[in-house]
């Protein structure tokens, strides 16, 4: 991959539709665009939109397009971008971008115009894994999240954090580095008074990715229970639609049914799973063991009663307690109240506490808008490490271990932090050395 050509591309979904954008980044972009088309002005103003034709080899016009500079360093890569939006016919952006190619560009890779954006400084490493969080978001609270990364959230959160370990790995450098000079070195106390507060910003920020990987891939919660206590009722009230059939007939659901539900802008997969009861048949012994099985791959379970309570009610219950998160619910309160402390009676025809069920299948404070949560599995993982090195750390200076032993534990901490936000260099840390101590020699 050539960092400096100058790469096209569609930047609108294939298809056919009312406009689609053809994206040029490079230093020849606006070149590029006065070879493939007619604009109205010879020298266009850059961040001003202005009406154009897209021609063929002779010259024809085949579209009538509106063109758009953003001049470096002011726009997404940093660099000349020309965005050209053309009407969505296929043919007709296919022919744009061919044009573009043949005129000089080349076809960028996937990602290429955000990868550009990062190592133009434009935007840095989270922003940039945030940009395609965005734009999978399927709900509206997803991407105010993903727009608060791309704003930098989750990065002003941790560069406290690591503006603070690198003082103090300046601070034990120095003291190695130029203890002749009479340099004093931070006793232990004062170490650990600097690490204390590192150590805890980094695990709220570790403990954060039980909420934002919520946040981001959603849940996944099946509906369990015997035959006619209202399972797919409450599956297609919480759905806000009738998906799956229901009749009076046990059994009459004999093989999972899904959909996605939006619950507070959380998206959760609802899963309608057959009456679990002794099997009446081969089919219905299937969808049974399916059913079993969508409790073991739940993020929750509910299992759904119905007064008056059974023994396979009881049976089922004592075996979800076992899986993980569950939460019980007795339906069809509008006819009998469950006077099960632990159940929350709701009814699937009326509504009835169906409000309260959504805001108890998402994990408490789920919702609530705290910055800089951690999202992806990758930066949980670094974060991880960081807080054992840091964790390590703290142990060396309690045991007095001395501190060229102990920085090796704060650089281990360190390098997952620059694996998020872009390395350390060793410049750095001399600027530091010498900044904090005023070594004027």
């Amino acid at each position: 991959m050539n960092l400096y050509d100058t790469i096209a591309a569609l930047s609108t979904p294939p298809g056919r539709g009312g406009i689609g954008v053809i994206r040029l980044s490079g230093r020849d972009s606006l070149g590029i665009a006065r070879q493939i088309l007619k604009l109205s002005k010879t020298h266009p103003a850059p961040w001003t939109a202005q009406l154009a034709h897209l021609v063929d080899d002779a010259g024809h016009a085949v579209d009538q397009v509106v063109v758009t500079w953003f001049q470096a360093p002011k726009s997404y890569t940093a660099e000349d971008v020309v965005e050209i939006a053309c009407h969505g016919a296929p043919v007709v952006l296919r022919h744009c971008l061919d044009r573009a190619m043949t005129a000089g560009a080349r076809l960028a890779e996937p990602g290429e115009f955000t990868l550009r954006a990062y190592l133009n400084g434009r935007i840095d490493l989270p922003q940039a894994e945030a940009v395609r969080d965005l734009i999978e978001a399927t709900t509206l609270f997803q991407a105010r999240i993903a727009a608060r990364q791309i704003e930098g959230s989750l990065s002003r959160r941790l560069k406290p954090l690591k503006n603070q370990l690198l003082e103090l790995i300046s601070l034990l450098e120095a003291g190695i580095d130029f203890a002749e000079d009479d340099i004093s070195v931070a006793p232990s106390a004062e170490i650990l008074r600097r690490l204390r507060p590192i150590l805890d910003g980094v695990a709220q920020m570790v403990a954060s990715f039980a909420r934002g990987s919520v946040v981001r891939a959603g849940l996944t919660l099946a509906i369990v229970g015997r035959p006619n206590v209202g399972k797919s009722s409450l599956f297609n009230r919480l759905l806000a639609q009738d998906r799956a059939i229901v009749t009076d007939i046990p059994g009459t659901t004999r093989d999972l049914v899904s959909e996605v539900a939006s619950i507070e802008g959380i998206p959760v997969k609802l899963v309608d799973t057959a009456g679990i009861r002794q099997g009446e048949g081969l089919v219905e012994t299937l969808g049974i063991e399916r059913s079993f099985q969508a409790m073991a791959d739940a993020d929750v379970t509910l299992v759904v009663i119905c007064e008056p309570r059974t023994p396979e009610d009881d049976q089922l219950i004592a075996r979800v307690e076992s899986q993980g998160r569950w939460i019980l619910v007795a339906n069809k309160c509008d006819l009998l109240t469950s006077d099960d402390t632990r159940a929350l009676n709701v009814s699937a025809l009326t509504g009835q506490g169906i409000d309260a069920l959504r805001r108890q299948i998402l994990p408490a404070g789920i919702t609530d808008p705290e910055s800089g949560i951690v999202t992806t599995l990758r930066h949980e993982r670094l974060l991880a490490e960081s807080l054992g090195g840091l964790t390590q750390a703290g142990i060396a200076t309690e045991s007095g271990i001395p501190h060229e032993m102990l920085l090796l534990d704060l650089y281990a901490a360190l390098a997952p932090l620059d694996a998020i936000t872009g390395a350390t260099t060793a410049d750095d840390i001399l600027n530091r050395i010498f900044s904090t101590f005023c070594i004027g020699k």
